[in-house]
């Protein structure tokens, strides 16, 4: 019987939000962010440990918040293949001038609008291949599942995005927890599940 696909966002990083900055340095400042593991004081909810003890396959991208998400979740002695394919979407910095200084969550959402939009600098995904690869990592975790429940520690938007392609693909989200905040997870049961075998839903 196929198994269900759990998306899980990475836990909180270890680098500081509060401080305003230009455009430019929001760049430096994303950089950071992704060269960052977790918070030394982390912990996962033991839903999602359970979750992960009952998956027949974990996966993670090759961030390291992930791979440490994916790590806490999992135990040490667990193989976890780490892809590339799992990484964030982009978030290149604006091209907005120097004089303008917001908090790195604010340059995120106008970084998120604009890049939504058309904007992505040259070597930068864009938008639509970023659709694309979206496309891979759905049937590739539609894959894994064959085999079991399969957990992708992975990032906010880009959850969201398999979110928005598994369900096209007639995947049904039964249950979900903690929004799209860090340790947030959604479980998706595969076409035609038997009602009386899916995951109770959290509570939000």
């Amino acid at each position: 019987m196929t198994g269900r696909i759990i998306t899980v966002r990475h836990g909180r990083p270890d680098l500081s939000r509060d401080l305003t900055i230009t455009a430019g340095e929001y760049g430096d400042w994303w950089a950071q962010y992704d060269a960052s593991g977790l918070a030394a004081d982390e912990r996962p909810p033991e839903s999602l440990i359970d979750l992960a003890d009952r998956a027949e396959t974990i996966l993670s991208s090759t961030l390291p918040r992930a791979i440490e998400t994916a790590r806490h979740i999992a135990g040490a002695d667990r193989a976890i293949p780490a892809d590339p394919m799992f990484v964030e979407a982009p978030l290149p910095a604006p091209p907005f001038p120097d004089f303008i200084k917001l908090r790195p969550g604010q340059w995120g959402v106008v970084s998120r609008t604009l890049w939504f939009l058309g904007f992505a600098p040259e070597g930068v995904e864009n938008h639509i291949q970023s659709w694309r690869r979206v496309r891979k990592i759905a049937a590739r975790l539609a894959e894994h599942a064959e085999a079991g429940d399969v957990v992708l520690c992975a990032h906010g938007y880009l959850n969201w995005m398999i979110d928005q392609q598994l369900r096209s693909d007639a995947w049904v989200r039964a249950s979900r927890d903690g929004g799209n905040h860090y340790w947030s997870w959604r479980i998706y049961q595969p076409p035609g599940f038997k009602r009386g075998v899916e995951a109770p839903a959290a509570a939000e």
